[in-house]
């Protein structure tokens, strides 16, 4: 009866309001004003949001970690951090994570609903830590492990960025030489191009190419970089890009100490949190980053399958240094492969440092002389022309 009379008491006054609305002058009409507010806010508030970055990723867990370790339940530690994001898509992870929890599942079953999101890796860790017990510790051990994957992928990135910006700027410059700077110099030797030596007249053509027909070589050049890309992206073409990676001198070296520090210290993680050796191969193929060490530890994966020992087909592979496989094969016979692995993985992960920064310190004189190159050829041309016209006027 109280909620009968409430509502027909909310109906009278919604009927008087509208009435006394009705017997006011018309006025003109515009938006009201929190109207305007709000879609200047909708407008200034507009953004585009992608899924969660690596980085996302590591701080929750490692702010996860941290609350159970001081005791939260996991439903509340979820809640709390899901609260505290920004990033909506996350939150709303985050959040469906808390529910699916509290509705009867684990951890690892929630988990496995997001693979797109946290990974296989991150998956049999916890599936692993929710056996033993150990949630905390191995929350830990995987925010170290994510913190050194993204440190070395900086450090690549960062040794790959500079030698690129360097190449654009060398090439940049080149342009603009040839298409504004070159021509302004040459009119003077207009009317003598049988004077002319023949670096002068290889410049004064490509500048006339550029010049008539850079409309055209502009959408070329741009259709080549996305052929190059949509084919690097089918099977053969990534099959192609990731041999010739290890074919390339400087290349090569980063290359392969990247995919053995990223296979062995994953391997190492995961052995050590208990997960099954199968299942660490499988994960291990998953991430190493290359077509040719894919196929490496599915051959592994299928041998340890049929019974024999991981070294067993490692020792037939090119890829995996005969060092490693020795260490490894210490490591099974005494059963603390586990150390061994990760102990290998930090000794490349140093030595991948130094690879970095000797590719580094010999690209930089390397792109100097290239540039310095081009820019002595071009100045060439104009001299030269210059002393041999000088030459025959005082002949």
């Amino acid at each position: 009866m109280p909620l009968l009379q409430q509502t027909l008491s909310d109906s009278r006054s919604r009927a008087s309001e509208q009435t006394a609305q009705s017997k006011k002058p018309q006025q003109t009409a515009y938006p009201p004003e929190d109207t305007r507010q709000t879609t200047m806010q909708r407008i200034t508030s507009f953004s585009v949001e992608f899924g969660p970055s690596r980085k996302d990723i590591l701080n929750f867990t490692n702010q996860l970690a941290v609350m159970i370790k001081a005791g939260i339940g996991l439903p509340e530690a979820l809640e709390s951090i899901g609260e505290q994001m920004d990033k909506k898509k996350f939150k709303a992870i985050i959040l469906d994570l808390k529910e699916q929890i509290e509705g009867g599942q684990s951890f690892s079953q929630a988990l496995g609903e997001h693979t797109d999101v946290f990974g296989h890796l991150y998956i049999n860790m916890v599936a692993a830590a929710e056996i033993s017990g150990s949630m905390s510790a191995m929350l830990q051990r995987l925010a170290e492990y994510l913190d050194q994957e993204a440190q070395t992928r900086s450090q690549v990135i960062g040794a790959m960025i500079y030698p690129i910006i360097l190449a654009v700027m060398a090439v940049s410059v080149t342009l603009f030489m040839l298409m504004f700077v070159l021509p302004k110099f040459l009119m003077v030797f207009a009317g003598k191009e049988h004077l002319l030596p023949a670096p002068t007249k290889i410049i004064m053509a490509i500048s006339g190419f550029l010049r008539g027909y850079w409309f055209v070589i502009l959408p070329v050049v741009c259709g080549a970089f996305c052929a190059l890309w949509y084919f690097t992206n089918t099977n053969v073409g990534r099959l192609w890009w990731d041999k010739t990676k290890l074919k390339i001198p400087l290349l090569k070296t980063l290359c392969r100490s990247l995919y053995i520090t990223r296979c062995l210290h994953t391997m190492g993680v995961l052995t050590g949190a208990g997960v099954p050796i199968l299942d660490t191969i499988s994960i291990t193929e998953q991430i190493s980053g290359n077509v040719l060490y894919e196929r490496m530890w599915r051959e592994v994966h299928e041998a340890v399958r049929q019974g024999r020992k991981i070294t067993e087909s490692l020792e037939h592979c090119s890829l995996m240094p005969k060092g490693v496989v020795r260490m490894i094969r210490a490591g099974e016979d005494s059963g603390t492969l586990s150390d061994v692995l990760r102990d290998v993985a930090e000794f490349y992960s140093r030595e991948l440092k130094a690879v970095i920064k000797m590719v580094t310190s010999m690209i930089e004189p390397i792109m100097i002389v290239v540039m310095g190159a081009l820019v002595g050829f071009i100045a060439s041309s104009i001299i030269l022309p210059i002393f041999k016209m000088s030459k025959v006027v005082t002949s």
